[in-house]
């Protein structure tokens, strides 16, 4: 048995390599699949939808906050992935009971890279979850300087949630992307709560620059462009992939580039 830490601190032993193992987090079921599992990951959840092939063919335990427990025992992992914020508290521990479950605990794209690196090692892809750390760094570095050539960040929103609004706000992964977007996100500050309600006269009081409408959780659409459009008349609005703001696996690796065109669409 292998001693191992995660991202809450936690002891865990495991035998190496493991050889039955469940994804509770889709950007971490991506992330196995692209450091080269295949028939090891014996379990995900349905919202783990990258990539297709595994969506089609392995069995689903349910959802992120959702766990089939009987499912999981029929499959008799030895080790269960998952994540702090993603996952529900109470199953989480209830799943600790019977299983070694592995907890990741990500607020920036640091946490993301770590996080990387320590899945490759206790899945006996260490070299390749190096790899695939450097080649995001890289990317990133790169984005950093191409957007340095902008004079200042632009003032933004970004919305996760309509009936009623909600909006990342600080101390989350978004708030970090959308600092590396050249975006200053206007509902973050050190006493708010991380997914603030807001009322459409805070919208119009803080006066974003830029609002961006993601596409998930919530399905944003173009008729709610022009819902926000009335409420703040000269922001520019857009719709953005959801996944490539929020997901903190080997997706980053996507991330940049599209960082980069968004911000060059922003021109007023």
């Amino acid at each position: 048995m292998n001693l191992y830490f995660d991202q809450l601190n936690r002891k865990i032993e495991l035998p190496f390599p493991p050889k039955r193992i469940i994804s509770l987090v889709p950007s971490q079921t991506e992330l196995l699949y692209d450091l080269g599992l295949r028939d090891e990951v014996v379990g995900i959840t349905k919202f783990c939808i990258h990539p297709d092939e595994w969506f089609h063919t392995k069995i689903h335990i349910g959802g992120t906050k959702k766990i089939d427990f009987d499912k999981i025992k029929q499959l008799n992992p030895d080790l269960i992935i998952g994540n702090k914020e993603e996952n529900e508290k109470g199953q989480i521990e209830q799943l600790m009971k019977d299983h070694t479950v592995w907890m990741s605990d990500i607020y920036t794209l640091k946490d993301a890279l770590n996080m990387i690196v320590q899945v490759g090692t206790l899945v006996g892809k260490p070299q390749e979850s190096i790899y695939l750390k450097l080649q995001i760094e890289s990317q990133f570095n790169d984005l950093n300087f191409k957007l340095s050539t902008f004079n200042s960040k632009l003032n933004a929103t970004y919305f996760i949630w309509r009936k009623p609004f909600m909006v990342a706000g600080s101390n989350t992964f978004i708030d970090d992307m959308l600092s590396r977007c050249g975006l200053n996100n206007v509902f973050a500050s050190s006493d708010s709560i991380r997914y603030p309600e807001v009322s459409e006269q805070q919208i119009a009081e803080i006066k974003p620059e830029v609002i961006l409408l993601s596409s998930e959780p919530y399905p944003f659409k173009e008729k709610h462009i022009l819902e926000l459009q009335s409420i703040c008349p000269e922001a520019k609005i857009m719709i953005v992939d959801g996944e490539l703001f929020s997901w903190y696996g080997s997706r980053l690796l996507q991330a940049p580039s599209y960082f980069e065109k968004i911000r060059e669409t922003m021109t007023f």
